[in-house]
């Protein structure tokens, strides 16, 4: 058996290895094994070869990024401050149609500049928005709905802890590529605000809420309380992305001057004890080891398939068929759309990337680019059944058990759908990526 059929063989066995229900970098590392073990007829070679390619692949002092930024963000869930940042932006919506979803949005996409964590957003404004948008008439579906979507803008909106991980594998920058996100985040933001506006406006009925406007004057608070609430985030996220923006410090020493300006912030807010820090920091270590994991089998794998000569046979096999860049980037687009219907975000970007960058570099494309649009790819997977992550995080965090799977993932698909829009104007205009670089 040649090598390319060996890859061929090592690949579509990883696959049904993870649709059977294998932990992905499990089923990555095991099908690079056995991969690397056939072309080269010696087990003991394929796992000094593997051996060595785990040992490359988390040495660089970059990888300190992560266990930083997952600090932080783990910190500023449990102080309270996504509360903050709700109820800063509840005041300045609070008298319009579908304010609180509004709200919601905004609060997202500033708490997403904080954390880096899809996850934490979904689970903090769970507890934090659902609540208040239900006692304010809202119906259910429309508010899990917006929880989930917005819920997104925290892998997209810098820091990022995929954009982190798209940076280690295609090794490009990671300050680039939170540079590049700015502005694609801060316009699904706005996208998804004007959605609701509009949907409140021309369809009430499934929005609800309509008496919220009304009752907004009930719970006004004065500039200087929101001033208050709000100014520590907003030095916070200034400082960090202040700092990488203007090269005053590299991405991984943000990670820690936000994770100690995190603790210093939870620590201020009397909303932090050593009991809390404890339950942090191992919390921390888990999402760490999960990660570093997943990039070690992936480098793995990225080894076998180089190997096998794959990435130069798939090149060669687009190049002739004529379907050029566009055609490449769009079918990677959708392959990575249908995997998030099973996959989660990490494991999509570990399995495609390594497979597509070969390929894409005789085309001279800007990977930052193909970052922001990987990244948003990815994370439509985040809404989409039967494995949307943001969904079942939801639903786990819910107190109203009356809101079903289903009723969080219909209320999703209206922001899933936005998501494609600013995908494809992501793709047609690369300077909405690349202009702040």
């Amino acid at each position: 058996m040649s090598s390319l059929s060996i890859g061929l063989v090592s690949l579509l066995a990883m696959i049904l290895l993870v649709y059977g229900g294998l932990h992905v970098p499990i089923a990555l590392a095991l099908s690079s094994f056995a991969g690397v073990w056939a072309i080269k007829g010696s087990p003991l070679l394929a796992s000094k070869l593997l051996a060595l390619a785990a040992a490359d692949s988390i040495s660089s002092y970059i990888f300190g990024v992560v266990p930083l930024f997952v600090l932080m963000g783990l910190v500023v869930s449990v102080a309270d401050i996504g509360r903050d940042t709700f109820d800063v932006a509840n005041q300045l919506f609070r008298r319009i149609k579908g304010g609180l979803g509004v709200a919601t949005v905004l609060a997202n996409a500033v708490f997403a500049a904080i954390t880096g964590i899809s996850i934490a957003s979904a689970a903090v404004f769970t507890k934090v928005a659902v609540p208040e948008m239900l006692r304010h008439g809202y119906r259910p579906r429309f508010a899990v709905g917006v929880v989930a979507g917005s819920s997104v803008l925290g892998m997209l909106i810098p820091p990022s802890l995929l954009l982190i991980l798209y940076g280690i594998l295609a090794e490009q920058s990671v300050g680039d590529l939170f540079i590049a996100g700015i502005v694609p985040g801060i316009l699904l933001a706005l996208t998804f605000m004007l959605a609701i506006v509009v949907m409140a406006r021309r369809y009430p009925d499934y929005v609800g809420g309509m008496q919220a406007a009304a009752r907004g004057e009930e719970s006004s608070a004065s500039t200087v309380t929101l001033i208050a609430k709000i100014l520590p985030i907003v030095i916070l996220v200034g400082t960090v992305m202040g700092g990488i923006y203007g090269g005053v410090f590299t991405p991984t020493e943000a990670g820690a001057v936000g994770a100690l300006g995190a603790i210093i912030l939870a620590v201020g807010k009397r909303k932090f004890s050593w009991a809390k820090l404890w339950q942090v920091a191992v919390e921390t270590g888990h999402v760490t080891a999960s990660i570093l994991f997943l990039i070690i089998a992936a480098s793995m794998y990225s080894r076998m398939l180089a190997l096998t000569g794959m990435p130069s046979f798939f090149g060669e096999l687009i190049s002739g068929s004529n379907l050029g860049l566009w055609g490449l980037i769009v079918i990677y687009v959708a392959i990575v759309l249908v995997m998030g219907t099973i996959l989660d975000s990490s494991s999509i970007m570990l399995i495609m990337v390594p497979l597509v960058l070969p390929i894409l570099g005789g085309y001279q494309v800007d990977l930052i680019w193909f970052g922001i649009i990987t990244v948003l790819a990815v994370e439509i997977g985040l809404l989409t059944p039967p494995l949307g992550i943001a969904a079942y995080v939801i639903k786990g965090t819910l107190d109203d058990q009356s809101i079903t799977l289903n009723d969080i993932f219909a209320g999703a698909l209206p922001f899933a759908l936005i998501m494609l829009l600013v995908l494809a104007l992501v793709m047609v205009f690369p300077w909405l990526a690349t202009g702040l670089l």
